[in-house]
């Protein structure tokens, strides 16, 4: 009996956790070192084993900032009850315990004990108080941030649309003869106020999709018609960068999904392959059904994304080296504010090599939709 005694006080010196066990008979079987200094019993109340068990409880709940509701009856009421019970409790000096209730039973399955173990949880529940403090200020920040880009962006696009405005009265014959120096200035000036005024309209686009309110207006999308509706709205785009755009949309299912944003978001791969195309290029736009999925891809035969900054593209104001280099003007949010609209499809949006040079950005959107935990419809 003493060498099982000896065998179990090893055991709970061994546990990470403060640790007592109780008999069914209302008395103490063993408890270990951690749990005699977490609840300071040392010259409170005796614990060795074999000691009764109600003092050592009441000298326990003494230690907590507030007195449980639950009552102990008797050891073998609570064994009996013959399931694992766990709690977290404030203790007077400010720390936080998780407590334990394992019952014991024997090999026919009756219970004749517990076992109590308690850990000290005080710095993880300080670290989670910090941790969500500064989550908080963070969204803060975050609202503030969109709030800032709201602003400026609406503030700036009133004086751009009237600059554009004012280039198209002067650049009319009716306004009178313009010199081929002045009309060059005139067009650079229109040229740059639409580049900005693009600009803006990204900004307000990516500030909205991380507006946490912002809800996507699901219905039913004809693959095949929303194609034909981008390719036809970046048509002169493309025939006026001298590129040749082929289209091949198999027969499918409807998708679930928000057209309009979709849309944006072929229109934002087609102006790309417009931008970083050669002239004399090809632009191939190819859908068709794959398993629950549609799969569209967007090829062309430009300057391609390296390898090492395809996945960095997508971060929002990062630009590939062979971009930057090329002189191809652009602000790298378009390809985040896609891969945003995507996601929330339940979908995702990649970049590879095509066949034979240039880069495919492939769009992989669910049929059904996204999932309940996505968006909502």
């Amino acid at each position: 009996m003493d060498r099982e005694r000896d065998r179990l006080q090893a055991v709970l010196e061994a546990l990470p956790r403060a640790a007592i066990v109780q008999g069914g008979d209302e008395h103490v079987v063993a408890v270990n070192r951690r749990f005699v200094e977490m609840f300071a019993l040392a010259g409170r109340v005796p614990y060795e084993p074999g000691a009764p068990l109600g003092p050592v409880v009441e000298a326990v709940c003494d230690t907590f900032a507030e007195r449980p509701d639950w009552v102990v009856d008797t050891t073998h009421a609570i064994a009996a009850r013959r399931i694992h019970r766990a709690a977290e409790i404030e203790l007077r000096d400010g720390r936080v315990i998780r407590r334990d209730v394992e019952p014991l039973c024997d090999e026919d399955g009756r219970p004749f004990g517990s076992l109590w173990t308690a850990e000290d949880i005080t710095e993880d529940r300080r670290r989670e108080h910090a941790l969500r403090r500064d989550n908080e200020a963070l969204a803060e920040l975050a609202q503030q941030r969109n709030e800032f880009l709201a602003s400026a962006s609406h503030h700036l696009r009133t004086p751009l649309t009237s600059i554009i405005s004012f280039c198209d009265l002067l650049a009319d014959p009716a306004s009178g003869p313009l010199d081929p120096d002045r009309r060059q200035f005139l067009e650079a000036i229109r040229r740059n106020a639409e580049r900005m005024a693009t600009v803006i309209t990204t900004l307000l686009d990516t500030t909205r999709m991380r507006e946490p309110r912002l809800r996507l207006e699901f219905g039913e999308v004809d693959i095949a018609r929303m194609l034909e509706h981008a390719v036809h709205d970046r048509m002169a785009t493309l025939t006026g960068a001298g590129l040749f755009t082929v289209l091949d949309c198999a027969p499918g299912p409807p998708l679930y999904g928000d057209e309009h944003r979709l849309e944006h978001v072929l229109a934002n791969l087609l102006e790309n392959a417009a931008k970083y195309t050669p002239p004399g290029g090809r632009v191939t736009i190819g859908a068709a059904p794959d398993g629950d999925s549609w799969r569209i891809a967007v090829a062309d035969t430009g300057i391609g994304v390296p390898e090492p900054y395809r996945e960095e593209i997508f971060s929002g104001f990062f630009r590939a080296p062979n971009a930057e280099s090329g002189g191809f003007p652009g602000t790298g949010l378009g390809l985040t504010f896609s891969r945003d609209i995507v996601r929330r499809h339940g979908g995702e949006l990649t970049v590879a090599d095509a066949p034979g040079g240039g880069a495919v950005f492939t769009l992989r959107l669910p049929v059904a939709g996204p999932t309940p935990a996505g968006e909502a419809p």
